[in-house]
């Protein structure tokens, strides 16, 4: 299992604290770096840094850790500005940059800056028509012609050392099949078992479907980690979270279970991981909520300690 911290900037943060989150999370020997890409906080205005803008910087900041974004919606980027930045990151970065597409969904950011957020199945159509036409700009030189968006047959450079595509996003049928024809990981949020086995089926008959291997596309989770070293440090964790949900501690445990995240002493949190190893997910990413100057770096650090163990 690779594992590796998301962070979501639009809570509030500069490019220093991203920077040293990533300089952090590549000292942990962690696998990935991930941030989100949002304007705003849910209508609420922070100081949040532009996504891609950023991966610049942690390009030459970092040596070795992949850094991802979950996701850049289409609807902030024509799929034109979407590839060249893309690419030209990749390039930056050694190979290491991952790019993450999405449909776009806080109708808040897109009032606030002007921006037009389509009704949901136009969205999905220009999700894949944007997904097609990267795969063109990327690995061939055929172009593409869609409803919204065209490219001529030409050879689009610098092309990607290695940049793998990422959909994600919990839809039951239409964010899968995209999985499975374009991308090359698929991410999705923490789940009930049934729904993440039905996503990976839908996903994989796609990929078989498109005469590719869907053995060869990575399939990742997003979500916190409750994991503690031992079982008084485990019960108070579980008291303290659930108050905030107004549950018992017993009650906040089956809650983690049932949505699959990781939890529980040493030992415990190794079942967690390998249940779901078992329907197929190979990379989990502990997803952080706050502010990025407030993310706790010791309490991260022994999380991962006991999830790589």
């Amino acid at each position: 299992m690779e594992f590796g911290l998301m962070v979501e900037p639009q809570f509030g943060g500069s490019y220093a604290e991203l920077r040293d989150l990533a300089r952090w999370a590549e000292e942990q020997d962690l696998d990935v770096f991930a941030r989100s890409d949002h304007f705003l906080n849910q209508g609420e205005s922070a100081p949040s840094t532009d996504a891609l803008t950023t991966y610049g910087g942690l390009a030459e900041a970092t040596d070795s850790i992949q850094l991802a974004v979950l996701v850049t919606p289409l609807t902030f980027r024509h799929p034109a500005l979407i590839a060249k930045t893309a690419a030209t990151l990749d390039e930056m970065s050694g190979g290491r940059f991952a790019l993450g597409v999405g449909t776009g969904w806080m109708q808040s950011e897109h009032d606030a800056f002007g921006l037009d957020l389509p009704p949901l199945a136009e969205r999905f159509d220009r999700l894949g028509e944007t997904l097609a036409y990267l795969h063109s700009a990327f690995h061939s030189n055929t172009g593409f012609e869609g409803s919204y968006y065209g490219l001529d047959p030409l050879d689009v450079l610098p092309r990607p050392i290695n940049m793998p595509i990422v959909v994600g996003g919990g839809g039951p049928r239409k964010t899968p099949t995209y999985a499975g024809r374009f991308a090359d990981e698929y991410n999705l949020f923490v789940t009930d078992r049934a729904t993440l086995g039905d996503r990976i089926r839908v996903m994989r008959s796609a990929a078989a479907a498109a005469g590719r291997d869907p053995d060869t596309i990575k399939v990742s989770l997003m979500g916190p980690a409750v994991v503690a070293p031992d079982e008084t440090t485990y019960r108070a964790m579980l008291e303290r979270r659930g108050a905030r949900r107004d549950q018992t501690a017993d009650e906040y445990e089956a809650f983690l279970r049932d949505l699959n995240i990781p939890h529980g002493t040493p030992d415990q949190a190794r079942t967690s991981i390998e249940a779901l190893q078992s329907i197929g997910i190979t990379r989990y990413y502990v997803q952080s909520f706050r502010d990025l100057g407030s993310i706790d770096t010791a309490g991260l650090a022994v999380a991962f300690s006991i999830l790589t163990s």
